[in-house]
């Protein structure tokens, strides 16, 4: 029986036009791609390297492994499972467990279609690199000039050119949240147009569709992850950046912060609760192995992760080993021209003595040249994330690489794939839910519905093609998510294991894969992983009411430019920040109060409240 005081009706009409038959991958390495290609992304290449170097290096590594047995391999397990045994889409599953839960799918449907509207503005900046990655040189490489071509535009020399190219060529950033009068960005509307067109085509007949294009667009990467991999490593100062990344320092352990974004990490990286999971997994034969799918695309993500860094933290060390070269270099100038002292007497080996006996003889004159502190290991932690890793770190280590121009092309074209395969899944959490709830008549045909969705996208996403675009993608990538994520999370276990029934859904894993769940499986599912999912809902709680919201403005004007100004957000801004939080999830307690009503009043839920074994 369903729950509640709904009644199940029965179809009557013997003429009702039958469900067409469920499209099914091609075969199983389409699905485990797909599946992979979606929890494969971006944080891969840029979040998971900044966790490793802001926590310790390898020391990063115990929380996370423990994070990914205990929370991250469980709940996609679950989820891949649930889809698979009955069929359906993210509302679909939901509604069948109990009408009073279908709020939850409609929440993950919602999280998904907030995700896709930054997400794919992400391979719009990426197709504006990517076109510019064929200019020699690349336009990122030095300052332009200004109006009399008499020397170079004052805010980039305070800054960088690669600085500049982000955010004033590409960007033309506005110095706080405010648009200042300033439009659409012409520019980076036609690569938004672009990522938004080439997403529809692949998407245009579902998995009929990208399930083809999955093959490259999942592949791809690993191999320019290779190329990336030999190329880095013979590079300056590569070794220095490896030897930080897996130094570990136990000692930040201690920190819960650690463990918390090392849980946030697996949950996120992994794009549990979204929906497109479940979605991919209802295209699979119900005589499916789930168990092992599971654990092979957490397994192949968590290898993505710490192989992705290997290759970025050699490009960083040799990044780093270069501005301490040129450190190096100015402070010798410097030092050449005041004490007159022979060029080349003073290089880069034995800087060290030379300033050392200077300092104990004329500490003065040296004190009064201002010499920069010159420090490797400083350097290597002035590591950026997201964005400012892509489009700042990383472009100006490939400015100094041999044949800039081709590491270039591939970098941004692997990045692009990386988030075309994400954005699959994005797009397949909306439309299959959509599909199987009939939401459009049935003489709409799916590839009209999915133009819809994307137009729609495209349309709002427009926000982030304006002079503070980048402000409020910043936003969306903090609230439209996390959060949501995490409650939908916690009621897909709730709704799993103490609604539709531990024992039940027992027994459709042993229908599915021809035997019973294990004690690991029972204790994380029962106890373990709702429990972690509370605290950490409750530890970003605190810490977000610690802090007063604010964002980092880059003001030309600013006293300590190109330092980002730090400004508070205005109370409207906070309105969207609560807005994006709680818009998706409003609805499960919503749904559960609509259905509610409708069972007192005696209204008949239509639905099936069983599945045949």
């Amino acid at each position: 029986m369903a729950a509640g005081r709904v009644r199940a009706c029965a179809v009557s009409d013997d003429n009702e036009c039958q469900e067409e038959k469920r499209a099914k991958w091609d075969n199983k390495l389409q699905y485990v791609l797909s599946c992979t290609g979606f929890a494969v992304g971006l944080g891969n290449v840029w979040r998971f390297p900044y966790l490793c170097q802001t926590y310790g290096g390898g020391a990063f590594l115990i929380p996370y492994f423990i994070m990914l047995i205990i929370e991250g391999i469980p709940l996609l397990h679950l989820e891949l499972a649930i889809g698979q045994r009955l069929q359906r889409g993210s509302i679909g599953v939901w509604k069948f467990i109990s009408p009073y839960l279908g709020g939850v799918g409609i929440a993950a449907m919602l999280t998904s279609f907030q995700q896709g509207l930054f997400y794919n503005t992400i391979l719009a900046w990426t197709l504006w690199y990517f076109f510019h990655s064929f200019e020699e040189p690349l336009p990122w490489k030095n300052c332009p000039l200004n109006n009399n071509q008499t020397a170079f535009v004052k805010e980039c020399e305070q800054s960088t050119s690669v600085d500049y190219f982000w955010y004033r060529e590409t960007l033309n950033i506005s110095p706080d949240m405010n648009m200042n009068g300033s439009g659409l960005q012409w520019w980076i509307v036609l690569c938004l147009i672009a990522a938004w067109l080439i997403l529809y085509i692949c998407i245009l007949r579902g998995i009929e569709s990208f399930g083809k294009v999955i093959y490259f667009t999942a592949i791809f990467p690993y191999l320019v992850l290779l190329i990336l991999l030999v190329q880095g490593l013979t590079l300056p100062g590569a070794i220095d950046g490896l030897i930080y990344l897996i130094t570990p320092e136990l000692t930040v352990l201690n920190q819960p912060r650690v463990w918390l974004d090392a849980a946030t990490q697996i949950f996120f990286s992994l794009s549990l609760g979204y929906g497109g999971l479940i979605a991919f997994s209802s295209y699979n034969s119900v005589k499916n192995d789930c168990e092992v799918d599971a654990v092979t695309v957490a397994v192949i993500n968590s290898f993505t992760s710490i192989f992705a860094s290997i290759p970025i933290f050699s490009i960083l060390g040799f990044k780093a080993t270069m501005a301490y070269w040129d450190c190096l270099d100015k402070n010798i100038l410097l030092i050449t021209n005041e004490f007159d002292i022979q060029d080349g007497n003073i290089t880069k080996e034995n800087y060290d003595g030379w300033l050392n006996d200077l300092n104990a003889t004329h500490s003065d004159r040296i004190l009064f040249l201002n010499l920069k502190n010159c420090d490797l290991q400083n350097l290597l932690k002035q590591g950026a994330s997201g964005t400012g890793l892509v489009f700042i770190a990383f472009t100006e280590a490939i400015v100094r690489m041999p044949v800039p121009q081709l590491w270039a092309i591939l970098f941004f074209f692997m990045l692009f794939s990386l988030g075309l395969s994400s954005m699959f899944g994005n797009i397949e959490g909306i439309l299959t839910p959509l599909l199987d709830l009939k939401v459009f008549p049935k003489c709409v045909p799916k590839e009209m519905i999915a133009a819809v969705i994307c137009l729609v996208s495209f349309l709002i996403a427009l926000i982030f093609t304006t002079a503070s675009g980048n402000y409020w993608l910043a936003i969306f990538d903090k609230y439209a998510s996390a959060f949501p994520l995490l409650i939908i999370a916690f009621f897909e276990l709730i709704g799993i294991i103490y609604i539709y029934g531990i024992n039940r859904f027992c027994d459709d894993l042993e229908f599915m894969t021809g035997r019973r769940p294990n004690l690991y499986w029972h204790m994380t599912w029962r106890f373990i992983s709702p429990l972690l999912l509370f605290a950490i809902f409750v530890a970003f709680v605190a810490i977000e009411e610690q802090h007063q919201l604010s964002y980092g403005a880059w003001n030309p004007n600013y006293v300590d430019f190109p330092k980002k100004e730090e400004k508070e957000y205005t109370g409207w801004v906070i309105f969207v920040c609560v807005f994006l939080v709680t818009f998706p999830t409003v609805f499960i307690p919503l749904t559960a109060l609509h259905q509610l009503i409708r069972s007192k009043f005696g209204v008949c839920y239509q639905g099936n409240p069983t599945i045949e074994l």
